[in-house]
């Protein structure tokens, strides 16, 4: 018996075929998510009609191919929503994540974000679900048959559950913002202070549910992209710490907390039923190195020969090259953080000795290390024997590997799969359908490198 995972995210979109019995991938595709829409500067879209429709087509090749199927899992990227009519189809594109609407001035010469935030005491934005509802609210860009916001994954698993109204779990409403991590549920007092429609809020879930059923198999409610790394990635979760590197990077652990105060750049979400995850976040993460390959490219390009990627001179130059004394400390937070948009990276204690590439190159891998383990460090529950890493910035940098492993101080396991959060969404499923009795259960499929 088998189970199927979809992950919608921001650049690509990826469908997994899980075996129930040994957690081996059956089989897997990834596409590009090229569904792109021009609109405003400050706007960022994605055609969600598209989307779904590319994803219901590949879960349906898989269930033909793999039959048969117990539960199909779906999870994707956090904060951006849609709009959906009273039969849940989209009247709207995706506003995604990186949607800087929020960023605007408003009238009173604060952003939307800030503005919101004073009116609900909430910390929000641009990008967050809320903030975006907000600002069309303001601009009266809501479209008049608009009956309820979801994620894009929401409302993936409702088309294929063949509901008329999107169910939201806990992990993606929390990430709208205006959310109430102590009772799992949207503040109702923030969003009218904000003087938002109540009614546009989907109903929120805090556990694996069945929501229906496509082709006679269960569908499982979506959850968000974080979270189901973590499912996916971790076999022990209470003793363990995620490290997740793609365009940013993440560092994520299980609490019994439901808030924090005094971390930058961290925060609750929530996880499965009474359990939540501390999320430290870095926006740069592996596009440090992205931008480090970037300039080696530019160097190495002022001699006319046109490199298409500096990556393979930086593979074999860390191959051949060990870590050189006298470093450089290297803060790669190049976009700004959570906590402060207008921060910059920086670099210091440059010498004439260590003014050099090899320098560069290991001050930038310290310095994405550096940025989580300083979240980390501030926290009271750091009792962790294991640290499991994920996603491709970190899978195919050995380098960095050796590098998080000296400086958190605890030994990193790689899962065998590659597709993490498709891999935990599955998980997800089929707890709620019962193929196992817990999701700790289910994680035991994880193995490691």
């Amino acid at each position: 018996m088998n189970s199927i995972g979809l992950d919608i995210g921001t650049s690509s979109i990826c469908v997994c075929v899980l075996d129930n019995q040994n957690g081996s991938i059956v089989d897997s595709t990834a596409f590009s998510n090229n569904f792109n829409v021009n609109g405003r500067d400050y706007e960022r879209k994605q055609n969600a009609s598209e989307i779904i429709e590319k994803c219901v087509s590949a879960v349906d090749l898989f269930v033909e191919r793999h039959s048969p199927v117990s539960c199909i899992g779906v999870t994707g990227q956090m904060h951006g929503i849609v709009y959906v009519d009273k039969n849940c189809n989209p009247v709207s594109d995706l506003f995604t994540w990186q949607d800087m609407t929020g960023l605007e001035k408003a009238e009173n010469g604060l952003s939307y974000a800030e503005t919101l935030s004073g009116l609900t005491g909430y910390k929000m934005s641009s990008g967050f679900g809320a903030t975006t509802l907000f600002c069309h609210k303001l601009k009266n860009e809501i479209p008049e048959n608009a009956v309820k916001i979801c994620t894009v994954h929401d409302l993936a698993a409702t088309k294929l559950a063949g509901l008329k109204s999107p169910v939201i779990h806990s992990s993606d409403a929390q990430s709208f913002g205006l959310f109430d991590n102590e009772i799992k549920k949207i503040d109702k007092k923030a969003v009218l202070n904000a003087g938002l429609d109540l009614s546009l809020f989907p109903d929120v879930i805090n556990d694996a549910v069945i929501i229906g059923k496509h082709r006679g198999i269960p569908v499982c409610c979506a959850i968000g992209d974080n979270q189901a790394s973590f499912i996916g990635s971790v076999n022990n979760p209470e003793d363990s710490l995620l490290l997740n590197f793609g365009t940013g990077s993440q560092i994520s652990f299980l609490t019994s907390q439901n808030n924090i105060q005094n971390i930058d750049n961290a925060e609750i979400r929530p996880y499965h039923q009474s359990n939540n995850l501390f999320v430290g976040s870095a926006l740069c993460g592996g596009k440090a190195f992205s931008l480090l390959e970037s300039f080696i490219r530019s160097v190495l390009n002022l001699t006319d020969c046109n490199y298409d990627s500096a990556y393979p001179f930086i593979d074999r130059f860390l191959e051949k090259n060990g870590e050189p004394s006298n470093p450089l400390k290297v803060t790669t937070s190049f976009c700004g953080t959570r906590s402060d948009s207008g921060k910059k990276g920086s670099i210091e204690n440059i010498g004439p000795e260590n003014f050099t590439a090899q320098h560069l190159i290991y001050g930038v891998l310290h310095g994405m290390a550096d940025e989580l383990a300083e979240i980390y460090n501030k926290c009271d529950n750091k009792n962790h024997r294991f640290m499991v890493g994920s996603g491709n910035g970190l899978r195919k940098n050995k380098t960095l590997q050796k590098i998080l492993t000296d400086t958190f101080g605890l030994k990193l396991k790689m899962p065998l799969h590659t597709e993490e959060a498709a891999y935990g969404a599955c998980l997800y499923a089929m707890t709620a359908a019962g193929v196992y009795a817990t999701l700790e259960e289910a994680q035991k499929l994880i193995n490691y490198n």
